[in-house]
């Protein structure tokens, strides 16, 4: 349970807002103990946005553009493969085409370059004339590629998101609020919007309306979702924007991914994003080439759009599979004995694994595991991988530690790639393990579902469920609140669900409140089916969803764990 709230602001701001207390409790949580600070949060403002001109370099930045699309320099827009480089290569694309044709976009090959700027990239800018490259969610640690581009008569503006190390390379522009001498209000955008601060200043500049911009808020929230940074300040208001966007007018290109993810127009979430639209994005970076995605969100008209939709859904089909098998093999390597590393730190390797799915897979071991997760593969002629991290342990720091034995390396403290000489892999595992035992706490290495609050489902009105809409959209440093609710029981309509039934359907009722009663489903949870079958008592914590249907919508609760209360005995 989280830590309560002063309950003098709590009850304070209830008051105010004429609103429950769990409710109040809940901002206060998230820092909101105001009236003014309740109206800046449930009413997100586009004039709110923070001038873009506060982050370092952006008047040299939008004067060097400024200057390529005067003289009809060629300019090539730069962007890794992953969602959040593809969809802000669309969008600034989209937005420089708006001025010239001299512009074109280059994504690396996730096998043949890997992450970041490439000499390849550079050299294919040269071979065409180019004189002007825009990186998009990479290039802060460019400094080797920003001097050879140099070297070529090309110059360089950096929009990135990520930690810049010591050194900032030398480029003509360098936006990246988390350089240490930015000062910009808010450090956390994603890639994307990184470069849509970069537009915003151009527009702004050169007396483009803001409206002009909003048809490429649809993009933003797409890639504030799948990149998973925070989903307060800016980021707040331009999720807001962008899913009022997706929802009523996006691109054609989302249009066919809502299309093909069998998702409700008109109704979709954040979580619709992060499960079904971003990973079909991913896909094309992982199975083909980022390039794809690119053509999907620049896309002009809706068969073309469908076209390049129904491929990349393929290729997500294919990755799914891929991504099944890699996994059972990781898992066997851990319980059999044979991973590289499975005492702090989990630490697997294969040189046939596809590259492009070892993030994944990752992810699903720290899932079975729970302990921070390492995947590596072959490729190039080097080992390279994917890192992912639990909850409170920074997995950015424990590969900082192995600089000196690693090619490259970059990301977030949840989430980091690497590449290294197959001669350092042994001291690689070694050190990995030896910086998580020293740093790693218990709590971290213990999978906690958090709670927010405790909740009658009395208290679960249309006002409470209208108002805790608002509290959308959710994500990180707002995540959708989880409740506990004690002494519940099925009213006998539970059933496994599901192609293997490993889910359960419920529809829950309160000791306390005999003749009210919630739908449920619970994930994964059917080895509580004989239990709660029986008629048998359980605490449950839970989100509270709203389900969309055939165009009509219902309250559900979505269990994230239970606990049968003769434990408690």
């Amino acid at each position: 349970m989280k830590e309560a709230a002063p309950q003098e602001q709590v009850a304070r701001l209830s008051a105010e807002l004429g609103i429950d207390k769990v409710l109040s409790e809940l901002l206060v949580q998230r820092g909101v103990t105001t009236f003014e600070q309740a109206r800046t949060f449930f009413r997100p403002s586009l004039e709110d946005l923070h001038d873009p001109f506060l982050m370092k370099d952006m008047d040299k930045a939008v004067e060097r553009l400024h200057c390529a699309i005067e003289k009809g320099e060629k300019i090539l827009v730069y962007g890794d493969y992953d969602v959040d480089g593809t969809t802000a290569v669309a969008q600034l694309l989209s937005f420089i085409r708006r001025f010239t044709r001299d512009v074109d976009y280059y994504i690396p090959d996730r096998y043949d370059e890997g992450y970041g700027v490439s000499f390849k990239g550079i050299d294919w800018a040269s071979d065409n004339g180019f004189r002007l490259i825009i990186t998009l969610d990479c290039g802060i640690k460019a400094i080797d590629k920003v001097e050879y581009a140099r070297s070529k008569g090309i110059d360089m503006i950096i929009c990135d998101h990520h930690l810049p190390e010591e050194t900032i390379p030398a480029a003509v522009a360098v936006l990246d609020p988390k350089r240490e001498d930015c000062h910009y209000p808010f450090d956390d955008l994603c890639g994307c919007g990184v470069g849509f601060k970069f537009v915003q200043g151009y527009a702004a500049k050169y007396g483009i309306p803001f409206e002009e911009l909003e048809p490429l808020l649809d993009l933003q929230v797409v890639s504030i979702a799948s990149d998973l940074v925070s989903m307060m300040g800016e980021n707040r208001i331009l999720a807001h924007y962008g899913l009022k966007r997706l929802n009523e007018s996006p691109r054609k290109g989302l249009l066919a991914m809502i299309s093909l993810s069998k998702l409700e127009p008109g109704h979709l979430s954040i979580d619709d994003i992060v499960f079904k639209i971003g990973p079909r994005i991913n896909a094309a970076g992982r199975m083909e080439s980022g390039r794809l995605a690119v053509e999907l969100l620049t896309a002009t008209d809706d068969v073309s759009a469908f076209r390049i939709g129904e491929k990349i859904n393929d290729n997500n089909t294919e990755r799914k599979n891929i991504d099944r098998v890699i996994t059972q093999e990781a898992v066997e390597m851990v319980r059999s004995g044979t991973a590289l590393e499975t005492e702090n730190v989990t630490i697997v390797y294969n040189p046939s694994w596809n590259k492009g799915v070892v993030g994944i897979v990752a992810s699903r071991l720290v899932e079975v595991f729970y302990k921070p997760t390492v995947v590596l593969t072959k490729s190039n002629g080097f080992i390279t991988g994917s890192a992912r991290s639990v909850q409170g342990f920074d997995l950015y720091a424990a590969i900082e530690s192995c600089a000196p034995l690693l090619e490259n390396f970059g990301g977030h403290v949840y989430a980091a790639g690497l590449t290294l000489k197959e001669e350092n892999l042994r001291e690689f595992c070694t050190r990995m393990n030896s910086f998580v035992s020293k740093a790693i706490t218990e709590v971290s290495l213990t999978p906690v579902t958090e709670i927010d609050a405790r909740l009658d489902f009395a208290q679960i009105t249309p006002k409470f469920v209208r108002i805790l809409k608002q509290f959308q959209p959710f994500g990180p440093d707002n995540a959708n609140p989880v409740f506990l609710t004690e002494d519940v029981y099925d009213n006998g309509a539970a059933r496994k669900v599901g192609a293997d039934g490993l889910h359960l359907k419920l529809d829950l009722v309160q000791e306390s409140q005999p003749y009210r009663q919630i739908p449920a489903i619970a994930f994964n949870m059917a080895e509580y089916y004989d239990y709660i079958k029986a008629g048998n008592p359980i605490d449950v914590c839970y989100s509270i969803v709203e389900n969309y249907y055939r165009g009509s919508s219902t309250v559900q609760l979505r269990l994230r764990d239970m606990r049968e209360r003769e434990e408690l005995i």
